[in-house]
C-alpha cells in the first residue's frame, strides 16, 4: 500500500470536520438567493429589467468562476496537500462574504460574486480529501455522508436568506455569514489531519495530464453521470411555478407548493446518500450508479402525467432517494481508477461537470418548457437519465 492510498486514523474527525465546513460554505453560496434583487435595488438599481438581470449574474458568477477554478485547485490539492486547499478555501470566502456585505454598487457585487467562487471550493476540495483518506472499503458511506451536508446546505441556505434579512439587515446577514465560515476555517486548521502528504509529481507528470491515465471510458462516464445529476435536478426549476399552477386550484398555494417541490428533492437526497453509499461499499459502486439513473429515469414518466400538487411532491422526493447515491459513487469510482497523484486533480473535473449540468439544466428546461410544453422537460429528462444508465451499464461491462 502506497502512502497516498493509505486510510487516515484520524479520517473520521475529518470527515466531521469537512460536513461542518461544507455545510456553512454551501449555505453561503445559496444564502441570498431570496434576498438577492433586494439587495440590488439596495446597491442602486431601480429598474425592474435591471434588476432581474443583475441578480441573475450576480447568483450565477460563483458557480461559474468555481466550475472554471475545480480542476485547477484540485491539481494543487494533488500537489500541496488537500488540507492546505481547504484552508484556503474557509479564508476565502469568509473573507468575500464579509466583503460582499461591504458592496455600494451592483458591479462590486458581481465582481465579489465572481471572487467568493475563485476563492471558495471547500465542498470539492473536502471531497478530494475524503475521498483519498478514508478506507476504500468506506469511502462509500463517507462520500455520502458528506454529500448530504452540500444537500443540507443547499436546503437550509435560501431558508436563512428569508428568515435572517428582516431580523438583522441584508448587510448583517453577510457578515454573519462570514464569521460562520471563519469559525471553520479555525475548525480546518486546528483539527484536520493530514498525515499522508501527496508526494511531490515525478518529472512530466505534470503534462501528462489525461494520457496518464490508462482508460479514460470509466472518467467520462463519471463526468456525464454528474452533469446528468445536475441537468435533472435543474431542468423543472423554470417551469416550476408554472406546472404547478396547472396543478393546484387554488391560486394563493402555488407559490408555497412550488417551494415544497423543490424542496422534496434536496430533502430525498439528503436521507439517502449515506445509506446508498453504503450500499454501493457492498455490491459495487458502478451498480448503484446505474441503478439511481435508471430508477430517476423512470420516475421521470409520472411526473410528466401527475394530476395535482401532492403527487409531484411525491414524485420529486422519490426522485431525491434515487439520485442521492450518485454524488458520493461518482467520486468513489473516480477515486478508485485514476493514479493517486490525480485524484484532485480529476475530482475537481467532476465538480466542474456537475456546474456544467446546474447550467445547462436550467436553460434546457426553460427552452423547452417554452418552445415544446412543460411535460416534454420531464420527457426529455427522462431519456437523457436512460441513456446515462445504458452507457455507464456499458462502459462498466
Amino acid at each position: 500500500m502506497t502512502p497516498s492510498s493509505a486510510s487516515n486514523p484520524h479520517w473520521r474527525r475529518n470527515l466531521a470536520v469537512c460536513m461542518a465546513g461544507s455545510f456553512t460554505t454551501i449555505i453561503a453560496m445559496t444564502l441570498l438567493l431570496p434576498f438577492l434583487p433586494l439587495y440590488v435595488e439596495q446597491l442602486g438599481v431601480k429598474d425592474p429589467a435591471a434588476v432581474v438581470q443583475c441578480s441573475g449574474a450576480a447568483f450565477g458568477a460563483t458557480f461559474f468562476t468555481a466550475a472554471l477554478c475545480a480542476p485547477l485547485w484540485g491539481r494543487l490539492a494533488d500537489r500541496y496537500g488537500r488540507k492546505l486547499m481547504l484552508i484556503r478555501a474557509s479564508l476565502g470566502m469568509a473573507v468575500a462574504m464579509a466583503l460582499i456585505g461591504l458592496a455600494q454598487s451592483a458591479w462590486q457585487l458581481v465582481a465579489l460574486r465572481l471572487l467568493a467562487g475563485l476563492l471558495g471550493g471547500y465542498a470539492s476540495g473536502s471531497t478530494v480529501l475524503v475521498a483519498t483518506q478514508t478506507p476504500k472499503d468506506r469511502t462509500g458511506w463517507a462520500l455520502g455522508t458528506l454529500a448530504s451536508a452540500v444537500m443540507a446546505g443547499n436546503l437550509v441556505g435560501p431558508l436563512l436568506g428569508g428568515v435572517l434579512p428582516p431580523l438583522i439587515g441584508i448587510r448583517n446577514t453577510f457578515f454573519a455569514c462570514g464569521a460562520l465560515i471563519f469559525a471553520a476555517f479555525l475548525a480546518t486548521a486546528l483539527l484536520i489531519r493530514e498525515d499522508h502528504r501527496p508526494a511531490p509529481p515525478k518529472a512530466g507528470a505534470a503534462t501528462a495530464g489525461w494520457a496518464a491515465i490508462p482508460d479514460t471510458k470509466p472518467l467520462f462516464a463519471m463526468l456525464l453521470t454528474g452533469m446528468l445529476l445536475m441537468l435533472a435536478n435543474m431542468s423543472i426549476e423554470p417551469i416550476i411555478t408554472v406546472y404547478v399552477a396547472q396543478l393546484v386550484p387554488d391560486p394563493a398555494q402555488v407559490t408555497m407548493t412550488a417551494g415544497v417541490v423543490m424542496s422534496a428533492a434536496a430533502l430525498g437526497s439528503i436521507l439517502s446518500a449515506s445509506r446508498l453509499g453504503r450500499l454501493a461499499d457492498r455490491i459495487g459502486h458502478w451498480n448503484v450508479i446505474v441503478l439511481c439513473l435508471a430508477a430517476a429515469a423512470l420516475l421521470l414518466v409520472p411526473q410528466a402525467l401527475v394530476s395535482a400538487g401532492w403527487q409531484l411532491v411525491l414524485l420529486r422526493f422519490l426522485m431525491g432517494l434515487a439520485l442521492g447515491g450518485l454524488l458520493p459513487c461518482v467520486a468513489s469510482v473516480i477515486r478508485h481508477r485514476v493514479p493517486e497523484g490525480m485524484a484532485g486533480q480529476m475530482l475537481g473535473w467532476s465538480t466542474s461537470a456537475q456546474y456544467a449540468g446546474q447550467v445547462v439544466g436550467p436553460l434546457l428546461g426553460g427552452f423547452v418548457g417554452g418552445h415544446v410544453g412543460m411535460r416534454a422537460v420531464f420527457w426529455g429528462t427522462c431519456v437523457l437519465m436512460a441513456g446515462g444508465a445504458a452507457w455507464n451499464w456499458r462502459v462498466k461491462t
